[in-house]
């Protein structure tokens, strides 16, 4: 959904070229889908480690992000995208994951107790 929300926004085809746009619409949507991608990565990281403090670090890491997705969808708002169903779907699967992701995160770090 990210891919598709970075790709509607702006008139920059080229996804792997974001980063270089000074464009408002291309940062964030640079920034979206940078976030998006590294969300499972992250996830990856934080089931697969032994280490408490590897796990808290990437846990929060992940919250961060999934924030700022929230506030990228925000400044879209702000910017004036018009179609603004498609931020408010992407908002509510962030929602929908952060809950998801609340009650692993709970259960991953009790399992550092046992």
């Amino acid at each position: 959904m990210s891919r598709e929300i970075a790709s509607y926004v702006t008139l920059n085809k080229d996804l792997l070229k974001l980063y270089k746009s000074n464009n408002f619409r291309d940062i964030i949507a640079d920034a979206i889908l940078t976030d998006a991608i590294l969300i499972p990565q992250k996830i990856e990281i934080a089931q697969n480690t032994n280490c408490r403090r590897e796990r808290l670090r990437t846990t929060s890491y992940i919250s961060i992000m999934l924030r700022n997705i929230s506030s990228y969808c925000n400044g879209l708002e702000h910017d004036g995208v018009k179609e603004k169903e498609y931020l408010n779907l992407l908002r509510g699967e962030v929602i929908t994951f952060r809950r998801s992701f609340k009650k692993w995160r709970k259960s991953l770090l009790s399992d550092d107790q046992l």
